[in-house]
C-alpha cells in the first residue's frame, strides 16, 4: 500500500513538474508569438500578404540576412580552428585563463561587442576604411560565436577514442591523413551542430548590425525593430516577423540533425591531450597568439578607446566621470544597478523554472523527453526583436499595474536564460547513481527527500555554473529588452545603444566606458562560473 502510495505521489509530482515549466513557457512565450500571429491574420484582411512584402523588400532582407549568417558562419569555423585543437589537444598551464577568454566574448552584450569593433576599426585598423558595412557585421559574429565552436566541437574531439588513430598511423599514415580518415569524419557531427547554432545565431544577430551596419545593412532583424518602432507599421512588422520566425524554426530542425542524445562526454579527454615540450610550443605559441589576436585585442582596443576617445586625442577619463551623468534621464551607474538587480532575478526564475523542467525531463521517456527538449530549446534561438515586438502587443493590451509590473523584464531575460539552465542541469542529473535514489527511497526518503539529499548535492556546482550562465545572458540581453525599456527600467546595454546614437565624443566615451564595465562584470561572473563548473564536457 505506501509502496502504491509511493507511485502515485511520484507521477503527480511529475505532473506538477510538468505544468508549471509549460504555463511559464505559455505565458512568456507562446503568448506574445500568438499575439503576432492573430496581428498577422488581422493584417491579411486588409492588405494582402504579397502586398506586405513587396512593400518590405521582405525577399530581399530575408536572401541577405541568410546569406551574411552563412558567411558570418564559414568565417567562425576558420577562426575558431585553432581554439579548438588547444582545447582538445593541449594540456598547458592555466587552461583555465584559456577558457574564460574563448568564453567571454560569446556572453557579452551583442551591443558591447559592437562597440569593441567600432573601436578596434576606427582606432588600429582604421586604414582598412571598414568602420562600417559587412565586412565589421562578418568579423563581430565570428568574434561572437567561436565559442559555441570552440566548445562543442572541443569537447566531442576531447572525447573521442584515441586509439583508432593511433592505429592509423602505426598502419603507416601520416598525421594529417589519420586526422582527414579517421578524426575529422567522427567530428562532423558535432561541427555541424555548432555551425547550425552559429548560423542561428547570426540570422537573428540585433546589436551588432545596429551599431556596425550604421544603417546601411538591414537584415529581417533590424527592420522589424525599424518597421514596429521608427514608423510604427504593424501590419509590415508582424509580416517580417512570421518570415523571420519560419527562417528560425527551420534552423532549429536543422540544428536537431545533428545534435546527439545526451551530449557529450569527455571521459577520455586526458588521455587525448598532451603537454607540450620542445618543438610542440611552436605551434601552440601561434594558437595562443591566434587567441590573443583575435579575442583579446578587440577588448583591449576598447580599454585603450575608453580613456583616449579620440585616435590622437589626450588621455582622460571623462568617459568613466560620466558615469554618473544623466543619458536620457538614467546615469549609467543607475542603470549597471538596475541591471544587477534585474539579472539576479532572472538568474533565480531561470534556475526555478528550469530546474524543474530538467526534473521532468530527466523523470519522462520518450516523446515527453523529446518534446521538453525542443520546447526548452526554442527560446535560445528565437529572434529576441520578434519576441520584444511580441510583447509590446501583449502588454498594450493589459492593464497598466500588469505592463508595468517590474517583473516583466526579468521574467523576459529568464526565458532566454532557462535553455542554458536545461541543458547543464539535465546531464547533471543523469550522472547522478540511480542506486542511490534507489537506496534512499527504500529508506523511506519521500522524492522530495531523495532530490534535496540525494541529488542536489552532487548536482549543486552544475547548478552554481548553470545560475552564472543565466546571471550574465541576462545581464547582456538587449534585443527583447530594448522594446520594454522605459526611463526607470534602462538596463545599461540599452542606455549604451542610447547613447550611441546621440553625437559628441562625450557620448561615445561614456558608451565605452560603460562598455569596458560590462566586459569587467561579465568577465569575473564568467570566471567564477569555471572555476566551479565540473569539467563534464560542453556547455551548449
Amino acid at each position: 500500500m505506501a509502496r502504491r502510495r509511493r507511485t502515485v505521489t511520484r507521477g503527480l509530482g511529475t505532473v506538477m513538474l510538468r505544468v508549471v515549466p509549460a504555463l511559464f513557457i505559455l505565458i512568456f512565450f507562446l503568448w506574445p508569438l500568438g499575439a503576432l500571429v492573430r496581428r498577422a491574420v488581422e493584417a491579411r484582411s486588409d492588405e494582402g500578404i504579397g502586398e506586405l512584402l513587396r512593400r518590405t523588400h521582405a525577399l530581399d532582407l530575408l536572401g541577405f540576412t541568410l546569406f551574411q549568417a552563412a558567411v558570418s558562419t564559414m568565417l567562425a569555423l576558420v577562426v575558431a580552428a585553432p581554439m579548438v585543437w588547444l582545447i582538445a589537444r593541449v594540456d598547458i598551464p592555466g587552461s583555465l585563463l584559456l577558457t574564460v577568454v574563448v568564453t567571454v566574448p560569446f556572453v557579452l552584450p551583442t551591443v558591447v561587442v559592437g562597440v569593441a569593433f567600432r573601436a578596434l576599426l576606427d582606432g588600429p585598423l582604421a586604414f582598412l576604411n571598414i568602420s562600417s558595412g559587412l565586412w565589421p557585421i562578418l568579423l563581430a559574429h565570428a568574434f561572437l560565436n567561436v565559442a559555441v565552436i570552440a566548445r562543442v566541437v572541443g569537447a566531442a574531439w576531447g572525447s573521442l577514442d584515441p586509439r583508432l588513430g593511433e592505429a592509423a598511423q602505426t598502419l603507416g599514415a601520416g598525421r594529417l591523413r589519420a586526422f582527414l580518415d579517421v578524426t575529422l569524419p567522427r567530428l562532423l557531427p558535432a561541427v555541424g551542430a555548432a555551425a547550425a547554432l552559429v548560423f542561428l545565431f547570426c540570422s537573428t544577430s540585433f546589436g551588432v548590425i545596429i551599431i556596425l551596419g550604421n544603417g546601411e545593412i538591414r537584415t529581417l532583424e533590424t527592420e522589424i525593430y525599424t518597421q514596429a518602432i521608427s514608423y510604427f507599421r504593424i501590419p509590415e512588422a508582424v509580416m517580417l516577423s512570421m518570415l523571420q520566425i519560419v527562417v528560425v524554426v527551420a534552423a532549429l530542425l536543422f540544428t536537431r540533425l545533428f545534435t546527439e542524445p545526451g551530449g557529450s562526454a569527455a571521459s577520455t579527454a586526458a588521455r587525448t591531450r598532451f603537454r607540450p615540450h620542445g618543438r610542440q610550443w611552436l605551434p601552440v605559441s601561434a594558437a595562443l597568439a591566434w587567441v590573443a589576436l583575435v579575442l583579446v585585442a578587440p577588448l583591449a582596443v576598447l580599454v585603450l578607446r575608453s580613456v583616449r576617445p579620440g585616435a590622437d586625442g589626450e588621455w582622460t577619463l571623462a568617459g568613466y566621470r560620466a558615469l554618473n551623468e544623466s543619458v536620457n534621464g538614467v546615469t549609467p551607474l543607475e542603470s549597471l544597478r538596475y541591471s544587477l538587480g534585474t539579472a539576479a532575478l532572472a538568474m533565480v526564475i531561470a534556475l526555478a523554472i528550469g530546474l524543474l523542467a530538467a526534473i521532468a525531463m530527466h523523470r519522462s521517456t520518450g516523446a515527453w523527453a523529446a518534446a521538453g527538449g525542443v520546447v526548452t530549446t526554442i527560446p535560445l534561438g528565437i529572434s529576441a526583436v520578434t519576441l520584444g515586438f511580441g510583447y509590446l502587443i501583449v502588454l498594450a493590451a493589459l492593464p497598466r499595474d500588469v505592463a508595468a509590473s517590474p517583473l516583466v523584464i526579468p521574467c523576459v531575460q529568464a526565458l532566454i536564460a532557462i535553455p542554458v539552465v536545461v541543458r547543464v542541469a539535465v546531464p547533471a542529473l543523469e550522472s547522478v547513481s540511480w542506486r542511490l535514489r534507489q537506496a534512499a527511497s527504500t529508506l523511506g526518503a519521500s522524492p522530495l527527500r531523495v532530490f534535496l539529499t540525494v541529488d542536489l548535492p552532487m548536482i549543486g556546482r552544475s547548478l552554481c555554473a548553470a545560475g552564472g550562465f543565466a546571471f550574465v545572458m541576462a545581464l547582456g540581453e538587449f534585443g527583447a529588452t530594448s522594446f520594454l525599456a522605459r526611463a526607470d527600467t534602462t538596463t545599461l546595454p540599452v542606455l549604451i545603444g542610447s547613447a550611441l546614437n546621440r553625437p559628441g565624443a562625450e557620448n561615445l566615451a561614456t558608451a565605452m566606458a560603460a562598455s569596458v564595465v560590462l566586459v569587467a562584470v561579465t568577465t569575473l561572473a564568467v570566471t567564477i562560473v569555471e572555476a566551479v563548473r565540473p569539467r563534464q564536457g560542453a556547455l551548449l
